[in-house]
């Protein structure tokens, strides 16, 4: 297209080139013209007319040759130029012819695509009237088999005599007590492996804690006995008219109980610093042989003295044997009266440091704080020193008088927690509770009155005969041991698994008791028959 332009415009331009060709032959003769006529008017016209024409005609001459020159170059630059265009249009023109070819192939590409989607949406159309028909074919069967199963399902309530809720319930339970089986087996396998890893360790510690403590048995009993030399000696302290025995009861404040036990006096108190005031200062005055009123008053504050001081230093060595430092005074002095005050026959101060002992040897085993056990062991029962004073048990007793004396939070904690009645809230807490209930339970650390001792067995085989399933049960081993015969039609091996755990839960509920109690649940089944 640039070329075809140029043909014109280089058509144009030949044009003009003529056109000023004829305008510039027209000034060469106008210019010969005027020059003849200058020659001329200076007198030589006629000389130089031939020139003039000669020269007209010349320049006519180079005005047409010029002419020509010109036209034909034009003409040349047109036929370049209007080859050069007849070429670019001709490659336009293959170039175009290409391009035609090509839509036509795409033009039919997309034309077989067509057709090919046609096709297609012409089989699915077939394939959805097919699962339209497979749909309505398995419509029918389900609505069969269901009317089938409906007929089979009446047919079984009719031969099994039950229906189908019944039927279901029947195969629930079945499984139900399998899968109840098959738990208490794993339950009782993965509470043996654990129990017999938890034991060997609690054995070892515990065995290791207890070898490292040395403890003695206890004798004390909570009324002490006077030996006298002899009778005679009976009527002396009663004094005439009774009032030596009164002197002495009411400068002590104790009970004393003279009857026909043979050469033996009863000093009956519930404060047990009095009555070891009262039991020192009748032997003193044995001793001396002078009993009248104003003797006994001497001798008895005499004792009292002394007492407050071994009590003091009861404390301190205390303290001091147990390695615990900073007790306020007063503490100390509380503490040193547990040596006058026994517990089932267990003297108070020794199973307060044996329980000091203990707690901080197993502290030391597992890794927590030995100072705090140390000191909640050896403070656990502190409310026992006045507790026949101050109105409460001696654990709540215990925990005011460690937050008056300033004992910090965990020592508190330990004392309000050794007996279970607030939650476990540090590992001190519960290894004072263990050591207590070590030191309580070992043999010969406590006596038990006959009454309290028959009453705990029958509490305990009462709680577990109130159990259904339960045909006798036996209490043995002084009250540690349970065992419960249960009926065998009742209670399978799985169940009575789970009964010895209940009544455990129940015995720990209801129960007082020191140490731990085995609670064995036996079934049996026996077949017996006879030869004749």
């Amino acid at each position: 297209m640039q070329n075809i332009a140029k043909l014109f415009s280089l058509s144009a331009f030949s044009f003009a080139t003529a056109i000023v060709s004829l305008i510039i032959g027209a000034g060469i003769a106008v210019a010969a013209t005027y020059l003849v006529m200058k020659y001329l008017s200076k007198g030589s016209y006629t000389k130089n007319q031939a020139k003039a024409s000669a020269l007209l005609e010349d320049a006519r001459n180079e005005a047409k040759n010029l002419k020509k020159e010109i036209v034909l170059e034009a003409k040349e630059e047109v036929h370049k130029l209007k080859a050069e265009c007849d070429e670019e249009l001709k490659e336009r023109r293959l170039e175009m012819q290409k391009s035609e070819n090509r839509i036509m192939q795409r033009e039919d590409v997309l034309n077989s695509k067509e057709d090919a989607l046609d096709k297609k949406l012409e089989n699915i159309e077939k394939i959805k009237d097919e699962l339209k028909q497979k749909e309505e074919t398995i419509d029918q069967k389900i609505e069969e088999q269901n009317k089938i199963t409906q007929m089979m399902t009446a047919e079984l309530e009719r031969i099994a005599k039950l229906t189908k809720e019944e039927a279901k319930k029947e195969l629930i339970d079945k499984y139900e007590e399998e899968a109840k089986k098959d738990a208490a087996i794993l339950v009782r396998n993965i509470e043996e492996e654990a129990k017999s890893e938890a034991n060997k360790k609690a054995k070892e510690i515990v065995t290791l804690a207890i070898q490292k403590t040395a403890v003695d048995h206890t004798s004390e009993v909570t009324v002490s006995t006077v030996a006298l030399p002899n009778e005679e000696l009976k009527g002396r302290i009663i004094g005439r008219e009774g009032r030596n025995i009164r002197a002495l009861e009411s400068a002590t404040g104790v009970d004393l109980i003279i009857d026909d036990t043979p050469e033996a006096v009863v000093i009956s108190c519930f404060d047990p610093v009095r009555r070891e005031i009262a039991r020192q200062s009748l032997e003193k005055l044995i001793l001396d042989g002078r009993i009248h009123p104003a003797r006994i008053e001497e001798m008895v504050e005499k004792v009292t003295r002394d007492i407050e001081n071994t009590i003091k230093e009861a404390g301190e060595a205390a303290v001091f044997d147990a390695r615990v430092h900073g007790i306020h005074p007063e503490l100390v002095k509380i503490l040193g009266r547990l040596q006058y005050r026994t517990s089932y026959g267990q003297n108070c101060l020794k199973h307060s440091l044996e329980v000091s002992y203990l707690a901080g040897l197993l502290a030391e085993e597992i890794g927590a704080n030995e100072k705090i056990a140390r000191r909640g062991g050896l403070l656990h029962d502190i409310g026992k020193a006045v507790d026949h004073e101050v109105e409460g048990t001696h654990v709540s007793i215990g925990v005011e008088l460690a937050t008056k004396y300033k004992e910090s939070k965990e020592v508190i904690h330990c004392i309000a927690a050794h007996h279970g009645g607030v939650e476990y809230e540090s590992l001190e807490a519960i290894l004072v509770q263990t050591a207590d209930a070590i030191s309580s339970a070992r043999p010969g650390a406590r006596k038990e009155s006959l009454e309290s001792y028959i009453k705990r067995l029958q509490q305990l085989e009462e709680i577990a005969n109130n159990f259904n399933g339960v045909e006798k049960s036996y209490a043995i081993q002084a009250g540690r041991e349970i065992r419960i015969i249960v009926k065998p039609e009742m209670i399978s091996d799985e169940d009575a698994m789970f009964l010895a755990k209940d009544i455990a839960k129940k015995v720990e509920k209801e129960m007082d008791y020191p140490g731990q109690i085995k609670i064995n649940v036996i079934r049996e089944t026996r077949s017996v028959d006879y030869a004749k």
